[in-house]
């Protein structure tokens, strides 16, 4: 996958963009109204995600936020039976509008925060596109087909986080690498989450899982849609595993690139959902009765663990 707009030039290019426009202020309590209703959204469907972002100062947090309630609005459109193609394409129509022409309290904290960090609208359009994707897709025959898919869905993301926690000013080739690595690790995050929720995918009828990787391990649909949990189900969902392992030991380094006050935030949030990993195995890979996740008190004992990882990292 070529990927030539590196996070540094594009955030650059967004802001000459955003120069150019004027957007009509709202209130002050219509705008705390609409970062406390994307707090919530953010607690509520992402424990770990909340948790993470708590450590980032008052601001880039509320704007991560507002950020993640977009995203889960987005792909809320598309996996709610009522979802259409219409209904985001009203959704991408709109996001597109200046915070002067927003109504919904979600689109109004995206529409600043898009605005104030100078995202480039290039990221969101990929990310709908991914959103997209499952109205239309639910089987993908290879790992570079998924991969192209979970770049939409979640590489973007880390690359408009990167704009709004910010990057520092490094070595030439920087920018290049942290790139590359913010992608590598939307795709582990992505992979870790296909993986937790494999029975759950299958009751929408999507099988995320590559064909190429089922035929390799000589697994049917039919298998999975039984629930067979044998050898070489084990012997897949280690495969899947080690690939995401892989990926995120190659885009952890990547922390270094951001500025040190969000460093733990992202640090916190990668290696958490990562030990989702770990849970999946210590429930002998059953992901079918079994929906693996780290508990709050899990969550704080790996802290000390994640804050000396970051404390190392070298800019």
């Amino acid at each position: 996958m070529e990927i030539r707009t590196t996070i540094q030039d594009s955030c650059t290019v967004g802001a000459k963009k955003d120069r150019a426009t004027n957007f009509a202020p709202r209130t002050k309590t219509e705008m705390e109204k609409a970062y406390a209703l994307c707090a919530e959204v953010t607690r509520q469907h992402s424990k770990t995600f909340y948790f993470s972002t708590a450590f980032l100062p008052r601001d880039k947090r509320r704007a991560i936020r507002a950020f993640y309630a977009f995203c889960r609005t987005t792909d809320d459109i598309v996996d709610t039976p009522r979802g259409a193609i219409i209904d985001l394409n009203d959704w991408r129509q709109s996001s597109r509008r200046p915070l002067s022409q927003q109504t919904h309290p979600i689109l109004m904290a995206w529409s600043e925060t898009r605005d104030q960090y100078q995202v480039p609208q290039q990221f969101v359009e990929e990310l709908i596109d991914g959103c997209e994707m499952d109205l239309s897709i639910n089987r993908y025959e290879t790992f570079d087909q998924l991969a192209r898919y979970c770049y939409c869905v979640a590489s973007t993301v880390g690359l408009i986080s990167s704009c709004i926690i910010g990057m520092q000013d490094s070595q030439p080739g920087a920018f290049e690498r942290a790139t590359l690595q913010a992608i590598d690790l939307g795709i582990a995050l992505q992979l870790t989450n296909i993986l937790r929720d494999i029975g759950e995918d299958l009751g929408r009828g999507r099988i995320y899982l590559p064909q190429e990787d089922l035929q390799r391990f000589n697994y049917t649909e039919d298998d999975l849609r039984n629930q067979v949990l044998d050898q070489r189900f084990k012997a897949l969902m280690r495969f899947e595993m080690d690939r995401a392992d892989a990926l995120y030991d190659r885009s952890l380094p990547g922390l270094a690139h951001l500025k040190t006050d969000g460093r733990l935030a992202v640090g916190a949030a990668a290696i958490l959902y990562r030990g989702i990993l770990g849970k999946i195995h210590l429930h002998d890979y059953d992901v079918f009765q079994h929906r693996a996740h780290l508990t709050q008190s899990e969550k704080v004992q790996r802290l000390p663990g994640i804050l000396m990882h970051v404390r190392k990292l070298k800019s």
